[in-house]
């Protein structure tokens, strides 16, 4: 990574010491890291929090934890695009273990199993149970809560949400927010730079500087992928 594209960044002491771990000894990772900064100069604002969220969710699926992840309309996409990259190879192939190929010997089509499946950090995307999103709504008649229901009866301690709302005020991302907390999960925010309600409630928001819904989603998608290469790159490399 080009030095220039650190000038001006503020790290606190815990991103800095995440930042430092990474240049020094995680060649990869910072590649990830610059690429970013290099398409994207004006995201250096958000690269502390990146940083942290980065080091929380490393933490969590090192844990055994479960990714939930909520938006609305391109949000939603983007929750299902993050839960993609994570769930199976990004960038990288992720072969089973021969110990984990070795628990499919004996089973109907464990050949084929053991052979093309691949491992991945497991996320759920709140809001595609339409059945059950129509009986809270005809019980309920709140339109708002169905993440929030959802997230409750399937989240537990320790586990992560995600929420994304460009705006920040997506009341259903409030709610699920809220409900999180309650479980006693980790919650991470992606907004834009206002960040609205959502980075005020969550532990963690990641704003980026755009302020049209166009734009927000274009660096949200630049620093989820980011983010997943990241990811994969800590907890699969070793694959290759």
């Amino acid at each position: 990574m080009n030095q220039n594209l650190l000038d001006n960044i503020s790290f606190d002491e815990q991103a800095q010491r995440i930042f430092d771990d990474i240049w020094a000894n995680r060649p990869e990772e910072k590649q990830f890291l610059g690429q970013m900064l290099e398409k994207d100069r004006s995201l250096s604002v958000a690269l502390p929090n990146l940083l942290l969220a980065f080091d929380l969710l490393v933490k969590g699926f090192a844990a055994g934890q479960t990714l939930f992840l909520c938006g609305n309309g391109g949000s939603s996409a983007d929750c299902m695009h993050i839960a993609g990259e994570l769930m199976k190879s990004f960038l990288l192939r992720r072969y089973l273990s021969a110990d984990r190929k070795a628990d499919f010997a004996g089973m109907a089509y464990g050949d084929v199993l053991a052979e093309h499946l691949e491992s991945g950090l497991p996320c759920i995307v709140l809001g595609f149970n339409h059945a059950l999103n129509s009986a809270i709504l005809n019980d309920s008649g709140i339109t708002a809560i169905q993440y929030a229901q959802e997230l409750y009866v399937l989240g537990k301690k320790g586990d992560l949400l995600i929420g994304i709302s460009t705006s920040g005020n997506a009341l259903n991302v409030l709610h699920a927010v809220a409900t999180a907390k309650v479980r006693g999960m980790t919650t991470i925010g992606l907004t834009g730079h206002h960040g609205g309600q959502l980075a005020q409630l969550v532990d963690l928001a990641i704003r980026v500087p755009e302020t049209i819904t166009p734009s927000i989603q274009e660096q949200h998608i630049a620093i989820y992928h980011t983010l997943c290469a990241m990811l994969e790159s800590r907890f699969f490399s070793k694959n290759l």
